[in-house]
């Protein structure tokens, strides 16, 4: 799959023109419906004005190939974090209305108790052993002190979902790094976990931690796996169709004679992928 024609079909091409002569001309050709430019994600020359201008340093920052992966990997894991978030957001607010109501359900349930279990009894359940109705007993006996510190446990591990997921879907470096660390030390206790019950839930968990630590830290040179920060920005220049021409207007003689035209569709498509023409 060809993630740049991808990207350019669902979100438009980019192009850019330069304020340096010599590299506008290189991004740019003739053609007898006009000026077409060249897209710097997917390589396309498309017909009409470009996207913007200005000098070089003000080029926008264009993600191609695998590069467009892996920023759709990392917002999948961003959405996955964000339910998280929202899950034990929801179980903090939960803890907290139930600590100031505590004692009113417990009447309840003591009162009403009898009649369930005869109820459950008749419909074939035997509750003498059921793990729900033992939960339940269990978290009415926590005194409101300690269901406070679950809340605000609760509550501060959503808070840490919730920066993993920002930094993760805006692709930041510090999200990495962050989703990173923070992962990595919550998966000790996901083995433990494991170790006292296997459950579809844990070990989808755990699955989907050790897959993004690996893959934070191989793709992204995370701590100076891989060469670290500089072969990966340094990958990133080799794949930037921007950053080819500069190359090779600094490193090519000064072309001489007229420039050769080529010719463009009246309604270039995303699939229709030209090349430049030879220098």
């Amino acid at each position: 799959m060809d993630w740049s024609l991808l990207g350019c079909g669902t979100n438009g091409h980019v192009t850019f023109a330069p304020d340096q002569p010599k590299l506008r001309e290189r991004l740019s050709i003739s053609t007898r419906d006009g000026a077409a430019w060249r897209c710097l994600r997917c390589g396309t020359f498309v017909i009409g004005e470009p996207t913007t201008s200005g000098p070089v340093s003000a080029a926008p920052r264009v993600r191609r190939g695998k590069e467009l992966r892996s920023a759709l990997i990392l917002r999948l894991f961003a959405i996955e974090r964000f339910v998280r978030a929202i899950v034990f957001g929801l179980l903090a607010y939960g803890i907290w209305r139930f600590k100031s109501s505590q004692l009113t359900i417990d009447q309840a349930f003591n009162r009403e108790l009898p009649a369930l279990r005869e109820l459950l009894r008749q419909l074939g359940f035997n509750v003498n052993h059921s793990k729900l109705l033992g939960l339940i007993q269990h978290a009415l006996t926590l005194n409101p002190g300690t269901l406070t510190w679950l809340a605000l446990a609760a509550a501060g591990y959503a808070v840490i979902e919730i920066i993993e997921a920002v930094g993760l879907w805006l692709l930041k470096r510090w999200g990495e790094y962050f989703a990173m660390v923070a992962t990595s030390v919550g998966i000790p206790y996901e083995i433990y976990d494991l170790t006292t019950k296997v459950t579809v839930l844990r070990v989808g968990a755990f699955v989907i931690n050790v897959a993004l630590v690996i893959y934070l830290v191989v793709t992204k040179r995370l701590f100076g796996v891989r060469g670290g920060k500089k072969a990966y920005e340094a990958r990133l220049r080799s794949e930037s169709i921007l950053q080819a021409e500069i190359d090779a207007l600094a490193g090519a003689p000064s072309a001489s004679g007229p420039r050769p035209t080529a010719q463009a569709p009246r309604e270039p498509t995303v699939g229709a992928r030209r090349e430049p023409p030879t220098r």
